[in-house]
């Protein structure tokens, strides 16, 4: 059936719109059919009707050319670079607001469908977090972080990583709900690709708080996503292993996730080429640990095949791909030296296999960088990469950018290149060895399609049903099954989690270190 569209005019005309759950009206998504750099000039309306879903569209192989019109939505929260987590933190969430300043510098604006989206809420949220963590998380605030509350942060994770803040859980709940927003957009057919830099938290766990991360976003956007596609592929190219995501679905036969990340003494020191999934999940995790000094030649001589080949054994009906951007030259906390362009190169070829994609950020705390990245990797998903003026042009936090004032800056090779030719060709030949046991596009009988907090009339219902499954070593933890047969761990910490692994250790930045640009 044809989407249902409105004219721009009509589009002004229409006001947005909430949704009743339990009895209660709640905010849903605003898109803005016009946006002026200056100003901000917002015209809201709301999300088109939902008919036209792109469940059931496979992933097949590559095109001998990629048609590059897309319909390409982003998701902003304008209060998303407002929080802090506090002095010398790495973590700076104001480089979302940069990237979005050089995306409206840029005018990228204007070739994208442009919404804010809605916080989640904790009935959300424990879709895959437990109650009492997300309860915590919501309640407590640096005042009363001492205390009672001590032994509750020692439980759930947070300290010095993971530190209390002033609006800890809105800013966490904004990201979230972000992701989940832009798996509805896809879901419905109202976008073909669908961008949210504040997400990509890859770390946290059901009920612990690790490396930066408090809320799994990805997960969450991840289970609405499942809501209408038999599997999803999760593609996570953050210089940190993405542990929450993979611990999260490791037990599925619905999620193939991979990972291409620094292994050994690092954090979080798990993702080794071992770790490849339990149950009927086995197989299904693909994880590729790298040395120091990826390169662009090398990362993407590694990443390109392995992808492909994923691509078509899984079939997935949709791909989430994860663009944390410490795996930059330069970064703080990173190790490797790949460009821009390498990395956005991943974007575009993700993108050319023409399902739906979903663009989260992740890591990246040399935050000029990062927000050239993301602008950068904007106009990737649009197709109109290479339109961008290598001059950053002038807007408001210019200054960031000095002394050069340019989109693309030389590599320094910081790290010397310690994979060679022969540690790359052999992960490249286990990861594809790996997937001759992949069943071939698994299907999965859709019964009922559990509701969106965004359709109308409505009423949110969790009917899950648990069972315990043996993970290594004497560990164990449940899985929760939901109608459509989705698969998620319940462990708080899972396979080792953010504690320390074979003299790993559990910190994602040293102690002591000052803040940097």
């Amino acid at each position: 059936c044809p989407c249902h569209t409105h004219s721009p005019q009509k589009r002004s005309e229409l006001h947005s719109f909430s949704v009743r759950l339990n009895g209660e009206l709640v905010p849903f998504l605003k898109h803005f059919s016009s946006l002026s750099v200056s100003g901000h000039s917002l015209v809201d309306s709301p999300l088109l009707p939902p008919e036209c879903p792109s469940a059931g569209k496979m992933a097949g192989p590559l095109s001998s050319s990629d048609e590059k019109k897309r319909t390409v939505a982003y998701l902003y929260d304008a209060d998303i670079g407002s929080y802090y987590y506090g002095q010398n933190h790495p973590m700076k969430p104001q480089r979302m607001r940069m990237a979005h300043e050089l995306i409206l510098s840029y005018e990228l604006y204007s070739k994208m469908e442009v919404y804010e989206p809605h916080r989640a809420l904790p009935a959300e949220i424990e879709e895959f977090h437990s109650p009492d963590y997300v309860d915590f998380l919501s309640k407590v605030t640096p005042e009363y972080a001492k205390g009672d509350w001590l032994n509750h942060m020692r439980n759930f994770g947070v300290g010095d990583d993971c530190p209390i803040f002033e609006g800890l859980f809105e800013f966490q709940a904004s990201c979230s709900g972000a992701s989940i927003d832009a798996a509805y957009l896809l879901n419905r057919g109202h976008a073909d690709i669908a961008i949210n830099w504040s997400g990509g938290l890859h770390h946290a766990k059901k009920s612990e708080a690790s490396g930066f991360c408090y809320l799994n976003d990805i997960v969450l956007g991840i289970l609405e996503l499942l809501k209408y596609h038999a599997r999803v592929m999760y593609i996570d190219i953050d210089i940190h292993h993405g542990d929450g995501v993979e611990e999260a679905f490791y037990c599925t036969n619905r999620v193939l996730t991979l990972s291409l990340h620094k292994f050994g003494d690092f954090f979080p020191g798990t993702g080794d080429l071992t770790d490849v999934g339990y149950g009927i999940g086995k197989h299904y995790s693909l994880n590729l640990p790298l040395n120091d000094g990826m390169d662009d030649a090398s990362f993407l001589g590694l990443f390109k095949p392995v992808v492909r080949a994923s691509v078509e054994k899984f079939r997935p009906e949709a791909i989430v791909l994860q663009c944390g951007a410490d795996s930059l030259a330069g970064d703080r906390l990173g190790r490797f030296n790949l460009s821009i362009r390498g990395h956005a190169e991943c974007l575009s070829f993700c993108r050319s296999f023409g399902v739906p994609l979903l663009i989260l950020g992740g890591g990246g705390y040399t935050i000029r960088n990062v927000a050239r990245c993301w602008a950068f990797e904007t106009a990737a998903a649009l197709g109109v990469e290479d339109q961008m003026p290598g001059e950053i042009p002038r807007h408001d936090s210019i200054q960031w950018y000095g002394p050069e004032f340019k989109l693309h800056l030389p590599i320094s090779k910081t790290f010397p290149n310690l994979n060679t030719k022969e540690h790359l060709e052999r992960l490249k030949m286990k990861a594809l060895e790996r997937l001759r046991y992949l069943e071939a596009a698994p299907g999965v009988e859709f019964a009922h399609v559990p509701p969106c907090f965004a359709d109308y009339g409505l009423t949110f219902s969790r009917q899950l049903e648990g069972e315990e499954v043996a993970s290594r070593g004497t560990s164990q933890h449940s899985v929760a099954g939901q109608q459509q047969n989705v698969r998620i761990t319940a462990g708080s910490s899972g396979w080792g989690g953010s504690s320390t692994r074979g003299g790993v250790s559990s910190r994602m930045w040293p102690a002591g270190s000052r803040g940097t640009r």
